[in-house]
């Protein structure tokens, strides 16, 4: 327990001077009262003479002190269970997205559910949005602004080829909040530098799978591990792929699994295999970052009054039953 103002507290000294009072006060209360029980006026003894007639002037002074704690405007620090952190969404957005094995789109089915989940996250949730094809981009920063998210949601379209490592490098990026670089292979750094531990913070990988150059997304997924960051993929689109034309070209594109579920494996997270738009928004809500309890400091200055109300209507209560009067 604390105060907020703490140079109130030498006011509660005042009940001192009252107790002291109080005790003078019945002495000579019973002294009376044996001067004329000695000359026959009243019984030696009475029902004002036992020890509940201390109850309701204990109930006042202990109003009083309440209601001088409360001007100290008291404070206490309490548990705040929550969901709390840090949640990346990160779309791929090459080429192979505008595929129409989900309906449109792999890449309107993902925004669609997408604003669904930032439109239900509470303020304690952070999120942002990368895009990545051949390279990783921060489209949004960790952010509690929902009009923010979607408009940098909106803005996604399908170009280009796929570097999952990109998309992870950029992930972690927006996570720790500075540029994640990797160690070269073989070189002295490479267990990889000290991201710090993010517990609380979680990537979705929004993505077919078909990675087709860039940094190994395994070496990326095993830094994001080192950081306590969880990688939740999401495969879009069917392992039986489709053909889509790009630039005059027909491609055939596929939903590579495997590579996802090993990015899973290794950061602890789940792999998920959404097949339409109903599934993906399913998926978004089995993810969530860590339940977290924070301590809280808030102001209990009016349990303190209220404390100080009841002690004196009962103490009231009490004087009226036994004397007939209040004090």
């Amino acid at each position: 327990m604390t105060f907020d103002w703490p140079w109130m507290l030498p006011a509660v000294a005042l009940v001192v001077p009252l107790v002291l009072g109080y005790r003078r006060l019945l002495r000579r209360r019973d002294s009376r009262r044996r001067e004329l029980a000695d000359l026959g006026l009243v019984a030696p003894t009475g029902r004002g003479t036992g020890r509940r007639r201390h109850v309701a002037p204990a109930l006042y002074l202990s109003a009083l002190v309440l209601m001088l704690l409360a001007l100290a405007r008291p404070e206490a620090t309490v548990a705040d269970p929550r969901y709390e952190g840090t949640v990346v969404l990160a779309f791929d957005v090459s080429a192979s997205m505008a595929a129409t094995d989900m309906a449109p789109t792999r890449m309107a089915a993902a925004k669609a559910a997408a604003r669904q989940f930032v439109d239900r996250q509470p303020a304690t949730i952070k999120v942002a949005v990368v895009a990545f094809g051949e390279t990783g981009v921060i489209t949004q920063r960790p952010t509690a602004d929902h009009a923010a998210l979607l408009a940098a949601i909106d803005r996604l379209s399908p170009q280009g080829g796929t570097s999952l490592g990109r998309g992870l490098q950029s992930s972690l990026t927006a996570i720790v909040g500075a540029p994640v670089q990797l160690p070269a292979p073989g070189g002295i750094e490479e267990s990889g530098p000290d991201l710090g531990y993010h517990g609380s913070a979680v990537v979705i990988l929004l993505t077919d799978g078909e990675d087709t150059g860039g940094p190994d997304p395994q070496r990326v997924a095993d830094l994001a591990s080192t950081a306590g960051v969880r990688v939740y993929p999401v495969g879009l689109g069917s392992p039986q792929g489709t053909v889509l034309t790009v630039d005059g070209f027909q491609v055939a594109t596929a939903l590579d699994e495997a590579a996802l579920q090993q990015i899973a494996a290794t950061t602890d997270g789940h792999y998920f295999a959404a097949s339409d738009q109903q599934g993906l928004a399913q998926v978004y809500d089995s993810i969530r970052p860590a339940w977290t309890v924070q301590a809280r400091r808030i102001e209990v200055t009016a349990l303190f009054g209220a404390g100080a109300g009841l002690a004196l209507l009962v103490g009231a209560a009490l004087s009226l039953l036994r004397s007939g009067r209040v004090i």
